[in-house]
C-alpha cells in the first residue's frame, strides 16, 4: 500500500506547526496507523519530537541542498512500512530562497514535487474573519500548492472560533478543527530554537498532552482522508555524502546532538559502523575508529565540563596523530583553543586547531552555504562542492593560523571567503553539511 502524505504548513514561524505535528503524529499512532514524520529545510531539532511521538526515526528533507534523486530516495525510504507522512514545514510554508523552482528550500517545493496537499495551520490570536483573508491568500498564491483545509490555532472562544471558520468556510476551504489558546502547550525553546526532546524531563507525557489535545480538537478521520497517496520515484543516493570513514566515533551526548538523522542511516547503511562515545562523561573516541566525527549542538552551555574532560582532550589529541578528526560547528568549537561562554569566562579546548571562539558576544549566522572543500579529506576531494547551511550565535575572535577548511558562498552562490580550519588530519568548519551540490 501506498503512503499517504499531508505537508503541515502555515504562514511563519510560531504559528504552532511543531504542537500540532508532534500532537498529531501520536494522536495517529495511538489508533494504531503506521505514521512517521518528516521536517523540511535544515532542522535538526523537531525530527528528534517526531521520532519520540511516533517510535521511529525523523527525517529532514531540504530541496535546496538535496538534488532531486535524492529527495526522492529518502522520501521513498520514510514511506516504506509507513500508511500516514506528516511532513512538517519550517518557517512559512513558501519562504525559502531567490533561485530556480522547486529547489527554493520550501516546503512548497515538496507539495508541488510529490503532489502533497497542506493542512494549513493559522494561529488566530489577535484577529477574526481576517484570517480567511490568509487562508485566500494561499489557496490561490500558487495553483500547484494545494491547500487542502484549515486548523485554527489558538482561538480564545468558541465565538472566536466561530466568527474564523464561518469566515474560511465561505471562501471554500474547510476548517479540520480549532485548538484553544493555551500557553502550556508550548515547547520551551532557547538561542537555537526548541530545547531538545532528549533534554525534556517530560517529554513523553507532554506529548501524550499534546495528542489528547489534538484527538479533541482536529477530525482525525477527515484529516487522514484529505492525506493523499505520495507519488514516489525510485531516487538515488548518489549526491549524498558518504560515509567520512569504516568505523567512525562519534561525539554524542547534550553537547554534540546536531548530526541530521539521514546522515547517521546513509553511512550506516552504506556499510559504516558507528561507535558513539561522550565527551560531557570525559570518554576516549575508540581508538579502532578510523575517524572522529564531533557534530554541532551546544557545547556553549558545558564549556567548563569540557575544559575539564582531560581523557577526552587527550585522547582526542593522540586519535588525531594518525587519523582524522573532523567537527561542525559546535565541534569546531571544542577543535579550537579557547571558547569563551556567554558570561565572558573563557575555557581552554582541545587546541587541535589555532582559532578562538566566543559566545558572549552573540550574534545569529543563518543560511544556506555552499562549501567548496580546499584539500582531500573526510568530507571528499578537494574541489568538491557540498550544499549545507549555517546557523549559530558564537563567532570566532580568533581566526589562528590554519589553512580553510573550504571557500564558502551563500545559497545564491555569491562567495562569503574562506571558512574553518584544518592543520595536519584535524579539520573543522561552522558549516553543516546536508548532501552534495
Amino acid at each position: 500500500m501506498t503512503a499517504k502524505a499531508i505537508i503541515i504548513g502555515a504562514p511563519r514561524s510560531g504559528s504552532g506547526k511543531t504542537s500540532v505535528t508532534i500532537g498529531l503524529l501520536r494522536a495517529f499512532a495511538r489508533r494504531g496507523i503506521k505514521v512517521r514524520g518528516i521536517k523540511t529545510g535544515p532542522d535538526y531539532i523537531d525530527p528528534g519530537f517526531h521520532a519520540v511521538a511516533t517510535g521511529t526515526p525523523g527525517l529532514n528533507l531540504d530541496s535546496w541542498a538535496m538534488q532531486p534523486d535524492l529527495l526522492h530516495h529518502l522520501l521513498t525510504q520514510q514511506a516504506d512500512g509507513a500508511d500516514l507522512l506528516l511532513i512538517e514545514s519550517a518557517m512559512g510554508l513558501f519562504d525559502g530562497i531567490a533561485v530556480s523552482d522547486n529547489r527554493t528550500g520550501s516546503a512548497a517545493d515538496l507539495a508541488r514535487l510529490f503532489h502533497i496537499p497542506v493542512l494549513l495551520v493559522l494561529d488566530v490570536s489577535g484577529q477574526s474573519q481576517t484570517a480567511a483573508a490568509m487562508a485566500h491568500g494561499f489557496a490561490h498564491y500558487d495553483p500547484a500548492v494545494k491547500m487542502a483545509a484549515v486548523v485554527l490555532n489558538r482561538a480564545g472562544s468558541e465565538r472566536h472560533r466561530t466568527l474564523c471558520t464561518d469566515a474560511i468556510e465561505k471562501i471554500g476551504l474547510p476548517v479540520a478543527g480549532c485548538v484553544m489558546r493555551d500557553p502550556s502547550l508550548t515547547l520551551p525553546e532557547r538561542h537555537l530554537g526548541l530545547v531538545q526532546a532528549s533534554e525534556h524531563p517530560e517529554i513523553d507525557a507532554h506529548i501524550e498532552r499534546l495528542a489528547d489535545t489534538m484527538e479533541h480538537a482536529i477530525d482525525l478521520d477527515a484529516l487522514l482522508a484529505l492525506a493523499t497517496p505520495i507519488d514516489l520515484a525510485e531516487g538515488s543516493v548518489e549526491a549524498g555524502i558518504f560515509p567520512p570513514g569504516q568505523r567512525i566515533a562519534l561525539a554524542e551526548d547534550a553537547a554534540f546532538t546536531f548530526l541530521y538523522p539521514h546522515l547517521k542511516r546513509q553511512w550506516r547503511e552504506a556499510g559504516a559502523e558507528i561507535l558513539p562515545f561522550s565527551p560531557l562523561a570525559d570518554e576516549a573516541p575508540d581508538a579502532s575508529c578510523d575517524i572522529c566525527w564531533l557534530p554541532g549542538g551546544y557545547p556553549e552551555l558545558f564549556a567548563g565540563q569540557l575544559a575539564a574532560a582531560s581523557r577526552f582532550k587527550a585522547s582526542l589529541a593522540q586519535f588525531s596523530q594518525t587519523k582524522p578528526v573532523h567537527g561542525e560547528c559546535g565541534g569546531y568549537m571544542v577543535l579550537g583553543e579557547a571558547l569563551e561562554d556567554a558570561n565572558g569566562v573563557t575555557h581552554a579546548m582541545t587546541g587541535l586547531l589555532s582559532h578562538a571562539t566566543s559566545f558572549a558576544k552573540r550574534k545569529m549566522n543563518l543560511g544556506y552555504r555552499q562549501a567548496k572543500i580546499a584539500e582531500t579529506g573526510p568530507l571528499g576531494q578537494a574541489g568538491d562542492v557540498l550544499r549545507g547551511h549555517e546557523f549559530h550565535y558564537a563567532s570566532v575572535i580568533d581566526a589562528g593560523t590554519d589553512q580553510p577548511f573550504a571557500e564558502i558562498a551563500d545559497g545564491l552562490g555569491k562567495p562569503l571567503g574562506p571558512s574553518g580550519g584544518r592543520r595536519g588530519l584535524v579539520s573543522g568548519t561552522f558549516f553543516h553539511a546536508i548532501a552534495k551540490a
